[in-house]
């Protein structure tokens, strides 16, 4: 009999300033102590095609702009981006704070966070940079062609020192030219 069984349909008040194009996939209320609710708790999360709508926040978290989410099997952990700094070709971000929320009736919005997570991903792969390291990574972004390019250095990388940006300049160059399609 599961297979007939209809979702709960979001509740109106709970339902988020969605644009023309988007619509809810999934959807959780956020029980009483998530760490990232707005006054201790409660809320609701909505995964859209766009994004995830989280307590709190008057706008959407782009797919692309979640760099992890984890599931515990109760509590849901969003850590995003945070953009730190615009260079040519791509945005150089760090981790945002972290968010959790503690889910009781968590329904698809688990699976639904983590497939367009992992779908927005084209690419990623960690180098070596000067002094450090970092992150390369290529997010698609709904609605807009092509790849948006990010880098994510790892803590203790001297992020503006003129060699760790020319390097990082020259990997960003490489992994797009190594991404970009040849039958154009």
């Amino acid at each position: 009999m599961g297979l007939l069984r209809r979702k709960p349909k979001l509740p109106p008040a709970a339902r988020p300033p969605l644009s023309d194009a988007e619509r809810v996939l999934a959807w959780a209320a956020a029980g009483p102590g998530a760490a990232g609710a707005e006054g201790g708790g409660g809320g609701v999360l909505v995964a859209t095609n766009l994004g995830l709508w989280l307590p709190g926040r008057d706008a959407r978290l782009g797919w692309h702009d979640v760099l992890k989410a984890v599931w515990s099997g109760r509590e849901l952990t969003v850590t995003p981006a945070e953009r730190v700094a615009e260079r040519a070709g791509y945005v150089v971000v760090a981790d945002g704070p972290v968010e959790t929320y503690l889910l009781l009736a968590p329904a698809e919005l688990p699976h639904q966070v983590r497939a367009r997570v992992t779908r927005s991903v084209a690419y990623t792969q960690h180098h070596p940079v000067p002094g450090g390291a970092g992150r390369i990574a290529a997010r698609r972004v709904p609605g807009v062609d092509g790849l948006t390019w990010t880098v994510r250095y790892d803590p203790g990388t001297p992020t503006d020192d003129e060699p760790v940006v020319a390097e990082t300049d020259r990997l960003v160059a490489a992994a797009r030219a190594a991404t970009a399609p040849t039958d154009l």
